[in-house]
């Protein structure tokens, strides 16, 4: 499937991207460690996090981070993303559901470039904020 693109003349400041929603599984936080390399325990082993006073073993930042900068790249195409930068705020628990929030912020022409602000925010099924933060794209223009 072709990547749909955005065009700086398209967007508006509050506009939102679509959502996407995405239950985190045990079998997520096993493959992100496969693919990542981090095998810290407090992901994965379910001793080992209640031994540390943990309720379960939890979601690793950067899995969400990743997450939210994938809504953000499927909005504005994968090209198009010159800055994304986020705040970890809460833990992610196996069985919570995410929500992706991305809002143009801001549109303005810099440098020749067409620039796009965004704010990027990962909730859960009960709004509490995961993951915040921003992100700039450089859309091409219609003409």
């Amino acid at each position: 499937m072709a990547e749909q693109k955005l065009y700086f003349e398209d967007v508006s400041e509050g506009d939102e991207a679509p959502e996407v929603t995405h239950e985190l599984t045990r079998t997520d936080l096993v493959q992100y460690a496969g693919a990542s390399g981090d095998f810290n325990p407090m992901h994965h082993d379910e001793v080992k996090a209640q031994a540390a006073g943990l309720p379960s073993v939890f979601g690793h930042g950067m899995f969400s981070a990743g997450f939210l900068a994938r809504a953000v790249t499927d909005y504005v195409g994968v090209g198009s993303l010159t800055k994304y930068k986020v705040r970890f705020a809460k833990q992610t628990w196996p069985g919570e559901t995410f929500k992706t929030q991305v809002k143009v912020t801001a549109k303005r022409k810099e440098d020749g470039a067409n620039l796009v602000d965004l704010d990027c925010t990962l909730v859960n099924q009960d709004g509490e904020v995961k993951v915040s933060g921003e992100a700039t794209a450089a859309l091409p223009s219609r003409g």
